[in-house]
């Protein structure tokens, strides 16, 4: 959401791109519309049930830790996930004659996932570049990363400077079936701290 409204702050006109990748937090595909709906010009929802891969605690049947953020990288990490989300995004923006790509990737406040990191952000857009008709010929992409190096509280901040309705966002790992983050996840608990930090009440809805 932070990361659209900043693209749009920018002058970009935004393609907003979903993957439902079959989830288990599926809420956020409706916090996406949501969100489209009021930063995008155009929004696209793609499916691709990575299910049938597994390896993750979004995708399998696995419990989502809730004893807090620790060391090493997560079962909630998703396989590739990052790669394959570029990936698509960057066949959508040649396809669509579109040269900036956004992705609100944090390596700062974050679960410690290998593509949050600046290092293969640069390294997805090497690839960009030779990977593509639009690069070889000179068209260059750019790969945007406006909160990479912020906070979660500069985040919320960045929210409510925007004026976006943090509310309208979601980041738990395993909702409650109204919807409701459940309070202990590590997406949670970030979240949670950031807007503690930030000063700012927290419009989350917790179970």
């Amino acid at each position: 959401m932070v990361c659209a409204g900043l693209a749009k702050e920018a002058g970009f006109s935004v393609t907003a791109l979903t993957i439902d990748y079959g989830q288990r937090h599926r809420v956020e595909l409706d916090a996406a519309v949501a969100i489209a709906r009021q930063l995008a010009d155009r929004h696209i929802v793609l499916p691709l049930d990575l299910r049938a891969f597994g390896g993750s605690a979004l995708t399998s049947d696995i419990a989502v830790p809730k004893d807090g953020v620790g060391e090493g990288i997560p079962v909630t990490y998703v396989p590739a996930r990052n790669t394959i989300f570029l990936s698509l995004a960057l066949g959508l923006a040649e396809a669509i004659g579109a040269h900036d790509l956004f992705i609100g990737v944090n390596a700062l406040d974050y679960s410690g996932y290998p593509d949050c990191r600046p290092e293969f952000v640069d390294k997805f857009q090497e690839l960009a570049n030779v990977a593509t008709k639009a690069g070889v010929e000179g068209d260059r992409f750019t790969i945007h990363t406006p909160l990479l190096n912020l906070t979660k509280a500069d985040i919320a901040a960045e929210a409510r400077r925007l004026r976006l309705d943090a509310a309208l966002s979601h980041s738990c790992y395993d909702p409650a079936p109204d919807g409701s983050h459940c309070g202990a996840c590590d997406a949670c608990r970030l979240r949670a701290k950031g807007f503690a930090e930030a000063g700012i009440p927290d419009p989350t809805r917790y179970a």
